[in-house]
């Protein structure tokens, strides 16, 4: 039997919720760059081996008023949350799961917070609907961290755009075996009201 070759494209559910989340009033159009709180909302596509396909959206919360400054760099903090589907050719078949992500993240920006590009890193926490598994490996647990290192530059006359390439590391920490872990390669666009 023919096997039918299956795209991993987001969700139309996903991509309305999105289009619509853009949609609320011009307030982006009038950000200070000062302002806090400063949240956003994002769109993300990852890939990992093994035909694993991520796609998530989320949203961010600045640390209110919570600055330092560090070798020259100013870091920020803020709450990452996240809704994702990850899917991929599983045992016996297609395999999707749905992970909900909180992730309290750090961005460092050069020149005391003046330039435009940045450095973001996190640890966090996952939990899915269901284990996930592929055919060359299977999560043990439902429960997972997630840590990540990226790097993005924020553009428009307001920053309210931001790009950012990321690396994720997703796994149980050994909490229990087998614990192959995920790798992902995130691109994530960024919308700040």
């Amino acid at each position: 039997m023919p096997s039918t070759a299956r795209t991993h494209r987001p969700a139309p559910a996903l991509l309305a919720v999105f289009a619509l989340l853009i949609c609320i009033p011009a307030a982006a159009q009038t950000i200070d760059a000062a302002a806090t709180p400063h949240w956003g909302m994002y769109l993300q596509s990852a890939r990992a081996p093994h035909h694993v396909a991520a796609w998530t959206l989320g949203a961010t919360l600045d640390w209110q008023d919570w600055r330092r400054s560090l070798w020259g760099a100013q870091v920020r903090g803020y709450w990452d949350f996240s809704a994702s589907r990850w899917s991929a050719r599983g045992q016996g078949g297609d395999f999707d799961t749905t992970v909900l992500g909180l992730t309290p993240s750090f961005r460092f920006i050069p020149s005391a917070g003046r330039s435009r590009w940045f450095v973001d890193a996190g640890v966090g926490a996952t939990l899915s609907n269901r284990r996930f598994a592929t055919p060359e490996r299977a999560f043990s647990t439902r429960f997972n961290f997630a840590t990540h290192l990226g790097v993005g530059l924020e553009l428009g006359d307001h920053r309210q755009h931001e790009l950012q390439l990321r690396l994720e590391h997703v796994s149980n920490a050994g909490i229990k075996e087998p614990n192959p872990g995920a790798n992902f390669v995130q691109v994530r666009y960024t919308l700040h009201f």
